[in-house]
């Protein structure tokens, strides 16, 4: 597990007086500053979120020491973290996306499907990424109970039910006319 978790990355700028756009992994947007200074993957920087707002196209966040559009420029792409010893315990089903990435994905009977590589949303739910075990393309499936019944935080190992793959008939043989 990772000592850094990201919360948000700086997608772009907003106006001319140095506030950012950040697309914010936080259950509430406008909890982007409430867990202390951010600062970048490796954990430089400090970055004290002075005002947020919450829009159609991300959070609108100005920075302390962000005085103009210029500054605001040069912090695109970067990944806003904050310490783990920060953030709150989880609850019991649930896990920060930084501790599912790196797990090994298994099959209910024990084989190895291959590992979680992201844990992406693309607006109805999260969906685990998984690497499949010796090739390079990934699948993604969806972190449901059905679909991932245990999550082995010590382990790092969680169960997945892979699902039904639905033929679209082109490698059927067709039936033969009697």
């Amino acid at each position: 597990m990772t000592d850094r978790i990201v919360l948000g990355h700086i997608t772009g700028v907003h106006g001319i007086k140095g506030d950012v756009v950040v697309r914010t992994y936080t259950e509430a947007p406008e909890d982007l500053g409430a867990y202390g200074p951010l600062a970048d993957a490796d954990g430089r920087g400090a970055y004290v979120v002075r005002s947020v707002r919450p829009t159609p196209k991300g959070l609108i966040v100005r920075f302390d020491g962000v005085a103009d559009r210029t500054a605001a420029e040069r912090l695109k792409g970067i990944a806003l973290t904050v310490a783990r010893a920060a953030l709150p315990a989880t609850a019991e089903d649930q896990f920060y996306h930084a501790d599912l990435i790196g797990m090994t994905a298994r099959a209910p009977d024990g084989a190895t499907i291959g590992e979680v590589v992201a844990v992406q949303n693309f607006g109805a739910g999260d969906l685990l990424e998984i690497r499949l075990a010796g090739r390079r393309d990934t699948e993604f499936v969806p972190f449901t109970d059905p679909s991932v019944p245990t999550v082995d935080i010590a382990a790092r190992t969680l169960t997945v039910v892979m699902p039904v793959m639905v033929s679209d008939g082109s490698d059927e043989t067709p039936d033969e006319e009697e």
